[in-house]
């Protein structure tokens, strides 16, 4: 089982470091020159239509699909998870305060390319035999490539975001929430993993409404609750503040400048946990999202295409760059060294720094929040293609082995659950950007105001 494990890490690192990060940032740099830099150009607009449709108890969500604010916040509930948390600790270990840089700017481009998510969801989204709105990368994937190779790639898709999100991906948000209660609290994992898998199970038979009502009320609440608690750390440090910026600037061009010269940390090391931790927390490009934002009630694509900018925004330049400045304003980072505090271990040791005993329980109420929340989001993502793939009736046996997993994910942390996930994310990736890739024209026309929906 472990030499399983190892293969499946290695062939995991390989998709990812040697592969995908090119291919997310590339798409990304595309999607930026031929939408003439949508994300500088619509992200005030974005903001207004966030804020004009703000709601913690909007309309309720039905076969016509949620609102703008409710598809918005089901699709961050899957962003803003535990990556922004022990991702951004893991990102400052392994690639300095550098990496958060290039996690800024792997981020830039990712809105441009969400913009095209969205865009390209709306359009081609559809009506189920019951006649609920249904959409997702599936959908414009089947739309571009007609014949056996389209239906094999979005086949190929739906499969792997279910194993990817759905079984292996909650497994593992769950064992966060279990392994934080247990050190902040000392509660056994299994009755945290019980009591979550009973709330989710109620959340997911009440269907897309319930998840609507519940994500538009968790999101604004959990990222207040996180912004608070970071901005009074960052208070009490502020001395810190801006050595700790001048050290993500230096470190992401020369970082032996920050770190000397024994630790070995390249610039190429900085970019690369830099660009892999940001892309993995947002998922810009990653084909999860575009399933809410289908189900958005707009006037065009465009208007959900400017909502899902902000999204990006948030969960990286907003939620991970707070962790980042409480890590880097605590002085408990020692990127690099052998043996020093990385992931989960190395925010909670900078959240205790300022808080005492009480930052274990501030980083697992946190936990909770964040990884629940992408529990529902990556759910509902994998039931979409379940119900594509299989029929209606398929969605209660997929619930039904969600609600196991998260179970099983909370007591038991198995190093090879860890790394199919992240095969699994990987391998999701290649037919959304391919189809990304081929439709990228009818994202730029969309970006200059052209009416899409026209055949």
């Amino acid at each position: 089982m472990d030499q399983l494990a190892d293969l499946v890490s290695k062939i995991s690192d390989i998709v990812w470091n040697s592969i995908l990060l090119y291919l997310l940032v590339g798409t990304g740099v595309l999607f930026t020159i031929r939408t003439r830099f949508v994300q500088i150009r619509k992200f005030g607009a974005g903001w207004k239509r966030l804020f004009g449709n703000f709601s913690l108890n909007g309309e309720k969500a039905g076969k016509d699909g949620m609102s703008p604010f409710q598809a918005l916040t089901t699709a961050i509930a899957a962003q803003v998870g535990t990556g922004n948390i022990a991702g951004a600790a893991t990102a400052l270990y392994s690639g300095g305060p550098g990496a958060i840089f290039w996690m800024w700017l792997s981020a830039f481009f990712g809105m441009s390319t969400i913009y095209g998510e969205a865009v390209l969801a709306q359009k081609y989204k559809t009506t189920d035999k019951e006649g609920h709105v249904t959409g997702g990368p599936i959908y414009y994937i089947r739309a571009r490539f007609t014949g056996k190779f389209g239906k094999f790639l979005a086949g190929f898709f739906s499969l792997a975001i279910i194993f990817a999100l759905g079984f292996t991906g909650n497994m593992v948000q769950a064992n966060s929430i279990s392994a934080s209660f247990k050190t902040a609290f000392g509660i056994p994992p299994i009755v945290i993993g019980v009591i979550c898998a009973i709330i989710a199970a109620f959340i997911f038979l009440g269907g897309v409404s319930r998840i609507a009502s519940v994500t538009e009320k968790l999101v604004p609440i959990m990222a207040c609750f996180y912004i608070v608690g970071c901005g009074a750390i960052l208070v009490i440090n502020h001395a810190a503040i801006i050595p700790a910026f001048r050290s993500i600037f230096v470190a992401a061009f020369d970082p032996q400048a920050i770190l000397g010269g024994a630790v070995g940390i390249t610039v190429q090391q900085a970019m690369r946990y830099g660009v892999a931790r940001g892309l993995f927390s947002n998922e810009a490009g990653m084909g999860s999202t575009p399933h809410a934002h289908a189900l958005a009630k707009v006037e065009k694509p465009q208007d959900q295409g400017e909502i899902a900018i902000v999204s990006v925004f948030i969960d990286t330049f907003i939620v991970l760059t707070l962790t980042a400045m409480v890590i880097l304003t605590s002085g408990q980072l020692q990127a690099g060294v052998p043996g020093g505090l990385q992931g989960t271990e190395l925010a909670q040791a900078a959240f205790n720094t300022t808080m005492g005993s009480f930052g274990n329980i501030f980083v697992a109420i946190c936990m909770l929040f964040f990884a629940f929340s992408t529990i529902i989001g990556w759910y509902f993502f994998g039931e979409t293609n379940v119900k594509a793939l299989f029929g209606k009736k398929a969605t209660k046996v997929y619930a039904a082995i969600v609600v196991v997993c998260i179970v099983i994910g909370s007591a038991l942390k198995v190093d090879l659950v860890w790394n199919l996930s992240d095969l699994f994310n990987a391998l999701m990736v290649f037919p959304n950007l391919i189809a990304l890739i081929f439709l990228s024209g009818i994202v730029a026309r969309a970006s200059r105001g052209e009416d899409i929906m026209k055949k």
